[in-house]
């Protein structure tokens, strides 16, 4: 009964990356969304509203900001960073390209922030890739774009607070950043993680299930039991909560590689043989989800992650 799915999930993973976070915006009613902010500690908070969760940092001096969400959420994150402080933002973070992170770039750049990336960001902002329907997704105008850029490691500060960037690579894609707020123990890890949910891996966009648990093994090494973890979407996230995406995202990846390598099954034998049945209840997943991760693990991964260590 479950293979009914395959037609409906790939259709919908190839809508998804042919227009990407465009068509998510189209489907919501920006003036209904209501910016909810979570006080972090140490003049550092968490905003969610439409997109990405943002983070924000109040320094002396100015304000450092991770994310942007969809571009109409422009004037409802300002008027809530204004109930913060009254200060500018300065620096505008990118976690990765994804339309939900950057579309408010633009609009916060006109205004005096710097927009700071890895440097991978500007080529797909620059140059999307057409998505697996064809399609492709519009170009960032050229004041959406990173005017500062960075290869592996950089920090950036404002008064009072330090942000420590740090490029994972090939995890949700080819250009993710980490962001840790020492003085506040506040680390933003994009959408690499989080909890209670399967990897989200964006292929066309440099990601891979290998680079997804490595960059949890980063997050991890950086975190400790009292570290708030933002995730690019829902609830703030633990350290113990990592862990058990980081070990999920391992026993997915071996167990699809063993029916693959082991057992020579097709890939529609290991879809068939629904080896995610007992993690998708967990995580109250659906069988369109874990079909999609099989596939993607069973096309892109090489080698057991567990057989690798």
């Amino acid at each position: 009964m479950r293979t009914v799915f395959r037609t409906a999930a790939i259709a919908t993973f190839a809508l998804f990356a042919a227009t990407g976070t465009n068509f998510a915006q189209q489907q919501q009613d920006f003036s209904k969304i209501e910016v909810k902010t979570t006080d972090l500690g140490h003049n550092v908070y968490m905003l969610q509203g439409a997109g990405g969760n943002v983070t924000v940092a109040v320094g002396t001096d100015g304000v450092i900001m991770v994310d942007s969400q969809f571009a109409p959420m422009h004037e409802k994150l300002k008027a809530a960073i204004a109930k913060l402080t009254n200060l500018p933002v300065k620096y505008l973070i990118d976690t990765h390209f994804h339309g939900d992170h950057t579309g408010g770039n633009a609009a916060f750049a006109a205004e005096g922030a710097v927009i700071v990336a890895q440097n991978n960001v500007r080529g797909h902002l620059t140059n999307p890739s057409p998505g697996a329907n064809g399609q492709t997704p519009p170009v960032a105008p050229p004041t959406a774009l990173p005017t500062m850029q960075y290869a592996e490691t950089t920090t950036i500060s404002v008064g009072g607070q330090t942000a420590q960037l740090t490029h994972v690579a090939n995890a949700h894609t080819d250009g993710d950043t980490f962001v840790y707020f020492p003085e506040a123990n506040v680390l933003a890890i994009g959408d690499t993680g989080g909890a209670n949910r399967y990897p989200g891996i964006d292929v066309r966009g440099g990601g891979s299930v290998i680079g997804t648990i490595a960059a949890a093994e980063v997050a991890l090494a950086k975190a400790n039991a009292n570290t708030k973890i933002v995730p690019g979407h829902g609830a703030l996230a633990t350290k113990a909560e990592i862990q058990a995406y980081h070990d999920t995202a391992v026993t997915i990846a071996d167990r699809i590689v063993k029916y693959r390598d082991n057992e020579r099954f097709t890939e529609d034998q290991a879809v068939a043989a629904q080896p995610l049945i007992d993690i998708e209840a967990q995580l109250k997943q659906n069988a369109m989800a874990s079909e999609r991760i099989v596939r993607l693990v069973y096309e892109t991964v090489k080698t057991s992650p567990k057989a690798a260590k």
